[in-house]
């Protein structure tokens, strides 16, 4: 009964012909506790039909900067020493440009599970399965987040991730092995998530069905099918673009707060 996130409800609100809605407030995720993560936070979460993800960059940018210049009269913040400016457009880059910039690794070379592993094993990343199970996508996610998510200090939109990772984002367009999602990050940290939403019930099913798999070995954060979602789904969803932003760490940064319980009143 403690939501991780209203996506699955809006999303059918989008099916039954409301073309754009929106959720602000609680959520919960059982991910531990430090200056960045809280498991009750406050989150924004939107949708659009006949949107995609490029129309959600847009979105999120222009509305954190007039959300600071509301506040602070400005587009600039000084958050622990270093000035940050939210003014659009924000930087925009693959996370396989991410990480060849950071990790020196080129994914756009790698074409198997087996060569992603080598690079997780050489590199000493550690999963939560048996690294005989873990593909690709999850390598190149991995590698991100060890070595260039902490980089990633002026708002940056890094695009494109896995499929693996994504289970309810619409393939790219030309490129199957991705999808259309990206996510902000500021000071090396994620303020937002958003992406293309899929739409097909068939692969949506699929999608789901893996994701079972994963549970089973041992990813207790997978998704689980949800049967009224899928109903409304096989209705029919319009193409929707969503989009999902961290409220209590945007408040941080507009209050130069190093803790995010320094935010949380209660």
């Amino acid at each position: 009964y403690l939501r991780i996130a209203p996506e699955l409800y809006l999303k059918r609100c989008i099916v039954a012909g409301l073309e754009k809605v929106y959720d602000m407030g609680r959520t919960f995720r059982n991910e531990g506790m430090s200056v960045r993560h809280n498991p009750e936070f406050t989150m924004i979460e939107l949708y659009e039909a006949f949107a995609d993800y490029n129309d959600m960059m847009e979105i999120t940018e222009n509305m954190i900067a007039y959300v600071c210049e509301k506040v602070n009269g400005t587009t600039k913040v000084n958050y622990q020493g270093t000035e940050i400016d939210f003014m659009p457009p924000w930087n925009r880059i693959t996370m396989v440009d991410a990480v060849k910039e950071h990790a020196g690794v080129d994914f756009n070379e790698i074409k198997t599970n087996e060569e992603a592993q080598a690079i997780a094993k050489e590199k000493h990343l550690e999963f939560k399965k048996d690294l005989k199970h873990v593909t690709k996508g999850e390598v190149l996610n991995m590698l991100f987040e060890e070595y260039a998510e902490q980089h990633m200090i002026q708002p940056t939109f890094i695009c494109d991730y896995p499929v693996e990772i994504s289970p309810l984002t619409k393939k790219k367009r030309g490129n199957a092995e991705f999808t259309e999602r990206f996510e902000g990050f500021v000071f090396g940290r994620e303020v937002c998530n958003a992406y293309s939403e899929l739409n097909d019930p068939i692969v949506q099913r699929e999608r789901f069905n893996q994701q079972e798999k994963e549970r089973e070995l041992g990813d207790d954060e997978a998704y689980m099918i949800d049967e009224e979602f899928m109903s409304a789904l096989e209705t029919g969803m319009p193409p929707t673009g969503g989009l999902g932003i961290g409220i209590d760490r945007m408040i941080m940064f507009l209050t130069d707060s190093a803790s995010i319980r320094d935010v949380i009143m209660f």
